[in-house]
């Protein structure tokens, strides 16, 4: 079947979010195989608009799986979001021959992608966001590796603050979503852990179930925040003046967007790359891959956007049990 594209670039843009190289690295070699040409766009929209590219081939992404951040560089774009800038991209893809384009990022990326379609550019977005707050999917990659890095972290801090019998309050990354707090606070056993979507039920999530834990005969606490739900050094303060203890603040940040990525982020990563460039191939625009159920499947972009995604609520359940409430 002969492909209805012949050349096509890939970005990544944002956040960067481990798997990225993974998730490049599978756009080249899927294209290659079915003898489509692979521009490596640098730096983001930024790199379309000013042609800051590089010809890919397999053996320019080889041995790239297994490293963290992204070989192409991110960055966010001011510049895209005006009609000129999206011009000035779109006159790049034109003297490229760039017939499609594979955006690997956040929403912001994805509207961006939806913006040069409308110049009549073919775009895939695949879903790269530590935050795993794109709502047409059931994961993004760069999730799993840094709920893992949030998790060693934690793990160590644990010990101390037990030897001490301390409370401990821990700032996690999720921008304005909790999917990230709460699958960390779940995997480390946290005293309680505050997010975004319930950041006003301070006094229940926080307060009574570490009032709760040493009624329980519990001497040391790990409070897991979400960085949407406020700052750390806040609620350590709330924490000191409502019921006397004086936490300790560990604020992770950025460590948790770097790292190896772990073997689900880089089959994940290798399978939505393979889906992009197919679509593309077989002269489909306008969609983001996304995993569903285990399945891979696309969606359109516009109607992707629409969409909102809310915590699990199995696992604040199942949170709820664990802490006491």
């Amino acid at each position: 079947m002969e492909n209805a594209v012949r050349r096509i670039g890939v970005l990544t843009s944002g956040g960067d979010a481990p798997g990225m190289n993974a998730a490049v690295r599978s756009v080249v070699r899927a294209a290659v195989y079915r003898g489509i040409e692979v521009v490596g766009i640098r730096r983001g929209w930024n790199g379309l608009i000013n042609g800051d590219i590089l010809k890919l081939t397999e053996k320019s992404v080889a041995h790239i799986i297994d490293r963290g951040g992204t070989i192409l560089y991110t960055a966010r774009s001011e510049e895209f979001m005006t009609k000129e800038g999206q011009q000035k991209a779109v006159n790049t893809c034109k003297l490229l021959g760039l017939e499609g384009i594979v955006a690997i990022g956040g929403d912001g990326t994805f509207r961006g992608a939806l913006e040069l379609s409308k110049f009549g550019i073919s775009v895939v977005g695949i879903p790269g966001t530590i935050d795993n707050d794109i709502a047409c999917t059931n994961y993004c990659i760069g999730f799993d590796t840094a709920a893992n890095t949030a998790i060693s972290c934690i793990d160590k801090l644990r010990d101390t603050m037990q030897s001490h019998e301390r409370c401990s309050v821990v700032e996690v990354m999720g921008r304005n979503a909790g999917h990230l707090a709460l699958y960390v606070g779940l995997a480390t056993g946290a005293t309680a852990v505050l997010v975004p979507e319930c950041k006003d039920t301070f006094d229940i999530e926080i307060i009574d179930k570490i009032r709760n834990a040493r009624v329980n005969g519990i001497t040391h606490y790990m409070v897991v925040v979400a960085e949407g739900a406020g700052s750390a050094l806040d609620v350590a303060k709330r924490i000191k003046d409502e019921i006397a203890l004086d936490p300790r603040v560990t604020v992770l940040g950025h460590i948790q967007r770097g790292g190896t990525p772990s073997a689900r982020d880089r089959v994940t990563a290798t399978r939505m790359g393979y889906r992009a460039v197919d679509i593309l191939a077989n002269g489909r625009t306008n969609r983001v891959v996304c995993l569903c159920d285990g399945v891979m499947t696309d969606i359109d972009i516009e109607e992707g956007l629409k969409l909102t995604k809310g915590i699990d609520k199995e696992e604040w359940t199942v949170l709820e049990a664990m802490t006491g409430r």
